[in-house]
């Protein structure tokens, strides 16, 4: 009987991780209100940086080396531009030179908060979504919060190269490389976040899809922001998830869960978690929603960017709770 009564504990506590209800607070439903001058104007800095990324320059790979190196002047351009001074961080992939590219907020403590996004595409595509929508968000909050009060904790934005195959999860991705370096330096990283893939909703019925078991659990429409973290980052996903739904009208689901099911490692959050940091993805989910995942079909088009800027927006305050609040961690 005691065996039998441990079993189902633990099972009860994995499904409590699983299914999201550790989470706090509760998912916005009902129709989305208004959009504000404020997300209409995101919106329209969101679209220009997509189109530029994925419009105007294209492939941004190693095997485009001076289109991949056209993306990382336009972000670092980007961040010159808010009132950066932004830091290349190169390395050498197969003969190349290759560029991570940071641009600080400097805090008042050694604590630092990290926001960054890919900007390179996976080879054959364009990626518009992945990962132009999320490099554009970067880029948006980096403006939005150039300026201010000096925030306790160091804002730092990061855009990172090769984090498509075949660099994924291997030396050469750009955030395993920067990570290390600052695990390296010593750098108190209290908080990453990834923006990964945050531009396709859908209120179809069938429209969102899951890795088993979580396909058990979770809604079926595609009309939400994901949050999704390891449980080494458990106490990080509740609190950015319950922040978001505290003070963002829109739809919400939160996740930490054991980094081997499917998805949950697929971005460069995962570099920051093999070096000890807490860091969480957030995504629309990509391949579980967006039918044109790694294909020549992820184009400027198929972004909703108004969504995208609602979504771009709460975060801003999410950030600031992390870069202000009394803990980050």
């Amino acid at each position: 009987m005691k065996r039998r009564m441990a079993w189902w504990s633990v099972m009860a506590t994995a499904l409590w991780h699983l299914t999201g209800c550790g989470m706090p607070g509760k998912s916005f439903s009902g129709a989305l209100p208004p959009l504000t001058e404020g997300q209409r104007k995101l919106a329209g800095e969101i679209r220009r940086d997509v189109q530029v990324l994925a419009g105007e320059i294209g492939h941004r790979d190693l095997e485009h080396p001076e289109l991949l190196a056209r993306a990382a002047d336009h972000v670092e351009g980007q961040f010159r531009a808010a009132g950066f001074e932004p830091r290349q961080h190169p390395y050498e992939v197969g003969g190349q030179t290759v560029f991570n590219i940071d641009a600080e907020v400097k805090g008042r403590s050694n604590e630092v908060v990290v926001v960054g996004a890919h900007y390179d595409s996976v080879r054959g595509t364009v990626g518009a979504n992945d990962n132009g929508s999320g490099m554009a968000a970067v880029l948006a909050l980096a403006r939005r919060m150039a300026t201010g009060p000096q925030p306790k904790r160091t804002l730092r934005f990061v855009a990172f190269v090769n984090e498509e195959p075949p660099y994924f999860q291997t030396e050469q991705m750009g955030s395993l490389v920067y990570a290390r370096e600052c695990q390296a330096r010593g750098d108190r990283i209290t908080a990453m976040i990834s923006l990964e893939t945050i531009g396709y909703y859908s209120d179809e019925e069938g429209s969102q899809h899951y890795p088993k078991p979580m396909d058990l659990f979770y809604p079926s429409r595609g009309n939400f922001i994901a949050f999704v973290g390891n449980t080494g980052s458990g106490g990080l996903v509740k609190r950015i998830v319950g922040r978001f739904r505290k003070d963002v009208p829109f739809p919400s689901e939160g996740a930490a869960v054991p980094g081997f099911i499917k998805g949950v490692g697929w971005s460069d959050q995962w570099s920051f978690w093999a070096c000890g940091y807490s860091a969480v993805m957030v995504t629309d989910t990509a391949p579980f929603r967006y039918p044109y995942y790694h294909t020549t079909g992820d184009t400027p088009d198929r972004i909703d960017y108004e969504r995208t800027a609602r979504v771009v927006e709460g975060l801003g305050v999410v950030i600031r709770d992390l870069v202000d609040g009394e803990s980050s961690g």
